[in-house]
């Protein structure tokens, strides 16, 4: 049973909701999506028996979930427009647009009314997109990259063209390439080791992680340091991460998987420096120079 106030939703935990706590609310809003109910655990605005839980936290019948927020979904999740983010702007067409993301920005909203990131930006210049994507909160975006990743993003214009790029994104026919600045030099040139999911980051999994495929290029290294180009076949989340540690080059600065902290920086040195996309009859290259941030740590360390 669910009952809301104005400021709480209280839901009352029946014989189908005995379990982890986070299947019951998916059971309860089922339009909501995984993030938006992670973050409100994250946000400590899930409340059992009156203390903050976590999501796997267990309830049996009686127990009573409380919300500081309910979650929302269908139309309430499409990006607000927001112009104070200024765009870099690389290719513009009545189809789709391409912009090169700056690190410590969101590529989309992860809650109703949420500003600050591409897709309000974008929704403020092509209001066409605000509506467009599988995911409400898309805004025509066709792929997303972490928030500390920066380079080229593909959001498309009209339905036809998001359908179009995230078939051509599925079936593996979208190049991308990223620089890196890793700790060391990788000891491979490729890595293929399946990827799954733990929480906010992913972990090599030879029994239940997905196929992932990364390629390197070291473009030039020193004693401690290397510039390394990453192609990717797939996109996992935090693929090429989790695929440079894995081969003992984890990125300058990516704390999450075990290196150092950057002095004078609190992000990594990831950039997508290039797509190529199929579209209709058209191939298409995007290349997006790395940003200042980048290209002064390469000088920072030797490279």
């Amino acid at each position: 049973m669910t009952t809301a106030t104005a400021s709480t939703t209280s839901i009352t935990v029946t014989a189908d909701d005995e379990g982890r706590v986070d299947k019951a609310l998916a059971r309860h809003f089922p339009a909501a999506g995984r993030k938006q109910l992670a973050s409100l655990f994250d946000d400590g605005a899930v409340r059992v028996a009156g203390k903050r839980a976590k999501k796997g936290d267990r309830v049996s019948v009686g127990d009573v979930i409380e919300l500081a927020r309910s979650p929302v979904s269908g139309d309430a999740l499409h990006p607000v427009a927001d112009p104070s983010l200024v765009l870099d702007v690389m290719l513009e067409r009545p189809e789709l647009v391409v912009v090169a993301k700056p690190a410590g920005v969101p590529s989309q909203p992860l809650r109703a009314g949420e500003l600050g990131t591409i897709a309000n930006a974008i929704a403020a210049r092509w209001p066409e997109c605000a509506a467009i994507g599988n995911d409400p909160r898309d805004g025509g975006l066709v792929h997303r990259l972490d928030i500390g990743t920066s380079g080229a993003l593909i959001a498309a214009r009209t339905p036809a063209a998001h359908a179009a790029l995230r078939a051509a994104f599925g079936a593996g026919l979208v190049e991308k390439e990223y620089l890196a600045i890793t700790n060391g030099r990788p000891v491979s040139r490729e890595c293929d080791a399946p990827l799954a999911q733990r929480g906010n980051h992913v972990a090599v999994d030879n029994t239940d992680g997905l196929a992932a495929y990364t390629a390197f290029s070291v473009e030039r290294a020193n004693d401690g340091y290397a510039l390394v180009r990453c192609t990717a076949q797939t996109g996992r989340m935090h693929q090429i991460r989790a695929h440079l540690a894995h081969v003992g080059a984890p990125i300058v600065g990516d704390t999450l998987y075990r290196a150092p902290a950057y002095v004078g920086d609190a992000g990594f040195f990831l950039h997508a420096a290039k797509v190529k996309f199929p579209l209709a009859a058209e191939v298409i290259t995007v290349e997006a120079p790395p940003p200042p941030r980048f290209t002064s740590a390469l000088a920072a360390l030797g490279l």
